[in-house]
């Protein structure tokens, strides 16, 4: 009996604990991103052309404009931040506005503000939620689940459960992610009306990501996934689980959506 109410007792310690880390990461995710990529506000004397595109795809899209960031890193990368339309950021790299031209601009901006139109802050926090609680209840199940007549999952089950929870949650999120970056690039090409702008963009990124990776610190880390392209130098199964589809698969949907036949 006592097991079972200390089980019962971890579960909800585990619900609360996801709820709250999720909570803090969905109303502060601003904050957070723009810290760890040492971005400032930007004005429209510095990033004319910045502020022309954003302008006219906040109008088109009948939404208002974002407020607008850029980061000194030299790596070219993009990412969107907020809780609504109305709160949300868009922050760009000093990398980025030297290596695509504006209809490659374009293209970024319209993933960026996409993700804001499709509410994916609030996603990306529900899925934070359920991939910690997947990886407390698997450490609740290991440490609370026996009972006075049950000696437990064993040493080799306790293991399996503790090294399958995480990877379980990660998979759930990395799924959902992906997903939501390809509808992303979907939204983006129908409100610029120009996929092929996107495609080169997300080559070019990815190259420029590659030559200058970011260094995998805990609060980089926590903003990657909000970036358009992963910012990191992972292979193998670091590239495998990305958050992020690989380019090939994106530029090739982005094509397909242009009327483009190899």
């Amino acid at each position: 009996m006592g097991t079972w109410v200390g089980g019962r007792v971890g579960l909800q310690i585990a619900v609360l604990m996801a709820l709250g880390t999720s909570g803090v990461a969905y109303f502060f995710s601003d904050r957070i991103a723009l810290s760890a990529m040492r971005a400032r506000p930007v004005s429209e004397v510095e990033q004319p052309t910045l502020y022309k595109i954003v302008r006219e795809l906040s109008t088109e899209a009948r939404q208002p404009m974002p407020r607008l960031y850029i980061s000194p890193t030299a790596q070219p990368n993009a990412f969107a931040t907020g809780r609504s339309p109305r709160r949300a950021a868009i922050c760009v790299t000093w990398g980025l506005t030297r290596l695509l031209d504006e209809r490659e601009l374009r293209g970024v901006i319209g993933h960026e503000l996409s993700h804001v139109y499709n509410r994916d802050i609030l996603l990306s926090s529900v899925t934070a939620a359920l991939a910690t609680m997947i990886t407390w209840v698997s450490y609740v199940a290991v440490f609370f689940g026996g009972s006075d007549d049950d000696e437990g999952p064993g040493f080799l089950g306790a293991l399996l459960m503790m090294v399958l929870g995480p990877v379980a949650a990660g998979m759930v999120q990395m799924a959902i992610s992906r997903t939501r970056e390809f509808q992303a690039d979907e939204s983006a090409a129908r409100l610029t009306g120009d996929p092929l702008a996107l495609a080169s963009a997300l080559r070019k990124i990815e190259m420029g990501a590659r030559r200058l990776p970011l260094p995998e610190n805990s609060r980089l880390t926590s903003a990657s996934h909000l970036m358009i392209a992963n910012p990191f130098s992972g292979s193998g199964l670091g590239r495998m689980f990305s958050s992020h589809p690989p380019t090939s698969q994106r530029v090739a949907r982005l094509e397909r959506m242009a009327g483009y036949r190899r």
